[in-house]
């Protein structure tokens, strides 16, 4: 029962009780130490709230000079996530979607675990199939059956 809570992204603990890092699956457990996070002021409609207070979370992880990664889960990482990495192989995640610092640092550590969960899955590759001989056929015959009707629908005299 502790392995399916630890796997839901949230951080763990180490023998101390000193938060250790953030979970993302069976192998890999990400230190705090290699994640750099900022708040800052958010955007938007709040009135003198949101101009005072600093809610919104950045997230900041560098994939190419993380060390609890192997090489092999490295350049996966590193072509799953190109589209979201930054020019030196940073992950940035950022949140705003509340009024709390707190809710947002957690939204944005359980984002980060399930993007970089995802990003390690490696895909399914596809086997390819060919059409059967009965495939074919009828397909074929549908073609032909849609030409004999279009032919009966030209006016009568109609020569190419």
């Amino acid at each position: 029962m502790k392995d399916e809570q630890s796997f839901s992204g949230k951080e763990q603990h180490d023998s101390s009780g000193d938060i250790a890092g953030i979970r993302i699956n069976a192998r890999i457990t990400v230190p705090r130490s290699e994640i750099v996070i900022r708040a800052t002021r958010s955007s938007g409609p709040g009135g003198q709230h949101v101009n005072k207070t600093s809610s919104r979370i950045e997230l900041v992880w560098n994939i190419s000079t993380s060390y609890v990664l192997s090489d092999n889960d490295r350049a996966l990482l590193i072509s799953s996530l190109s589209s979201k990495l930054s020019a030196i192989g940073e992950l940035r995640i950022v949140v705003s979607d509340t009024r709390s610092q707190h809710k947002n640092r957690e939204i944005a550590e359980d984002r980060f675990a399930e993007t970089v969960r995802k990003a390690l899955v490696i895909p399914k590759v596809r086997k390819q199939t060919r059409p059967s001989r009965q495939q074919k056929q009828a397909r074929l015959e549908a073609k032909s059956r849609i030409s004999e009707k279009k032919t009966q629908r030209r006016k009568p005299g109609y020569d190419e």
